[in-house]
């Protein structure tokens, strides 16, 4: 069954259009990797899925119900929560309180059981639960972001460039850590500017280029094509 499907979606900023009828799908259960390069509209695909970005057409489908236009709390509600770009996480409020925020949603008697499943992802921040968000190191402050929206409980985690400037040790941590997560039980979609590492773990991958989707396959597929491999992967074929 698809969780979320995304229908002929157009959205942007200002008088011009980012995604130019964009049409994409997750499954319950999968991991799903948005690639392009930079200004493909990946960003706006996930601003727009999470209600951040207004679409201009289009049908964004929940579970199979067609989802009018809402507000990003509204999506939260429904079990949308997103990971954004560059974390922005609250860097004078401490990795507790950050994580707390991600929950305003829910009633508080949940927040225990929560934390101790995101603790359990990410034991560095129960080591640092007092210490500002603001103090932490680039890999910290990437799991505490994630933190935060898993503590919204949702059934899709949406992530938007986990990776971008950490070492590659951190990066093997962190994707061992999102399919776990996958495993748990929580749909993922995942843009990502390591299409290897993103493509080596995803069930079906997109391809976006200049507000098109223009490529669609499984993971194992898009990770052998010969396109993908000289466009995303460096590699000459």
């Amino acid at each position: 069954m698809n969780l979320l499907q995304l229908d002929q979606i157009r959205a942007g900023y200002h008088a011009g259009d980012v995604l130019k009828g964009i049409s994409l799908s997750v499954a319950s259960g999968q991991i799903v990797a948005l690639l392009g390069a930079n200004g493909a509209g990946k960003t706006t695909t996930l601003l727009t899925i999470a209600g951040v970005v207004p679409r201009r057409g289009g049908t964004i489908s929940w579970k199979g119900e067609a989802l009018p236009h809402a507000a990003p709390d509204q999506m939260v509600k429904r079990g949308i929560c997103l990971s954004p770009e560059g974390r922005r996480i609250f860097p004078r409020l401490t990795v507790m309180e950050n994580l707390i925020i991600g929950a305003y949603q829910l009633p508080d008697s949940r927040n225990a059981s929560k934390l101790d499943r995101i603790f359990s992802y990410f034991p560095r921040l129960a080591e640092r639960r007092t210490q500002l968000g603001g103090t932490l190191s680039g890999g910290e402050q990437q799991m505490l972001a994630m933190g935060r929206a898993l503590m919204g409980e949702p059934e899709l985690l949406m992530l938007d460039e986990p990776s971008l400037g950490l070492a590659p040790i951190v990066v093997e941590k962190l994707f061992a850590i999102i399919q776990e997560i996958n495993r748990s039980g929580t749909s993922i979609l995942l843009v990502e500017q390591n299409a290897h590492q993103a493509l080596q773990i995803a069930h079906r991958g997109f391809v976006l280029v200049t507000g098109k989707i223009v490529l669609e396959d499984s993971g194992e597929k898009l990770l052998a094509s010969d396109e993908v491999r000289r466009a995303y992967l460096g590699e000459d074929v």
